[in-house]
């Protein structure tokens, strides 16, 4: 099936406007970790970046990117969607942030507005600490270096579950039963972009497993984050467990330029929860 046939879809359930489809195209990009594949939209050279979490792809913002209704890329990270698998299994957030830099400067026109999302938040931050010239503002949705196994549990128990389900449907009962704040459809939809059917007809996810450090080695982000110079915005989720009241004054502290907003009703997921008041907040931050 056409990857984007399904964005009529998320248009409805999020109650915006379907004028047709929008200009939205998949891209390669050769690095030396193998290639990096990412969904560019609209016309003209984007100037924002959307990295998504562990054990998702880009198509997490397609509901985002509808709403915020300008140039984007939305890339998947190392060993997600359609990007290659590296061979040493290093997904951590400096690793990508080596791999995913040139992606960004050939991809879009920097300095960018970096959002990052879990995962795909420590990577932002990496890539601002390392490279700033590369962004102008970074929005880091739903992480902070604070994250450990505890605060993350519901998320690496659904992670560690099985890696093959013999069935679409039980693959898709096990993933709603770890994401109540979704709506089945809604998730259905992730499915069928993050899963692949093999050859024995049975079901598998469509990313490497983490396996660098554990997962979890990510206080040394901390002094990034007393580093960074650009704007920052910092949104949470009222129902997530991974950012603590702490973890927010840590970060301010550290950061007193950063912009904190808090959206209810929202998971860790803050894109596929409520991908409305999200792109809110995103078009808030490009246009300041």
């Amino acid at each position: 099936m056409d990857e984007f046939s399904l964005l009529p879809d998320n248009a409805s359930e999020a109650g915006l406007p379907w004028d047709g489809p929008p200009i939205v195209s998949r891209v390669e990009t050769a690095t030396d970790a193998g290639d990096v594949s990412a969904i560019v939209w609209g016309v003209g050279a984007p100037s924002v970046v959307l990295l998504h979490g562990g054990a998702q792809n880009a198509h997490t913002w397609d509901t985002v990117a509808l709403a915020v209704q300008q140039p984007l890329v939305a890339i998947d990270l190392p060993g997600h969607g359609h990007s290659a698998w590296r061979e040493d299994g290093r997904y951590g957030p400096e690793t990508n942030a080596e791999t995913l830099a040139p992606v960004i400067e050939q991809l879009a026109t920097t300095p960018v507005v970096l959002v990052g999302m879990s995962l795909g938040g420590l990577t932002a931050m990496a890539i601002a600490g390392a490279r700033p010239d590369l962004v102008s503002k970074l929005v880091v949705v739903d992480v902070t270096p604070g994250v450990d196994r505890d605060k993350a549990a519901p998320i690496a128990a659904f992670m560690s579950g099985p890696e093959s389900f013999a069935t679409f449907d039980a693959l898709l009962e096990r993933t709603v039963q770890f994401n109540p704040t979704r709506t089945e459809s809604s998730l259905r939809r992730g499915l069928i972009h993050n899963t692949k059917q093999r050859e024995d007809g049975h079901w598998v996810w469509r990313y490497d497993r983490f396996r660098e450090g554990g997962g979890f080695d990510f206080p040394p982000l901390w002094d990034v984050v007393g580093g960074l110079r650009m704007p920052v915005t910092l949104v949470r989720g009222s129902l997530s467990t991974v950012v603590t009241d702490d973890d927010v004054a840590r970060f301010r502290e550290l950061c007193p330029q950063t912009d904190y907003r808090f959206v209810e009703g929202a998971g860790h997921s803050i894109q596929g929860d409520r991908p409305v008041e999200l792109a809110a907040i995103l078009r808030e931050v490009v246009a300041s």
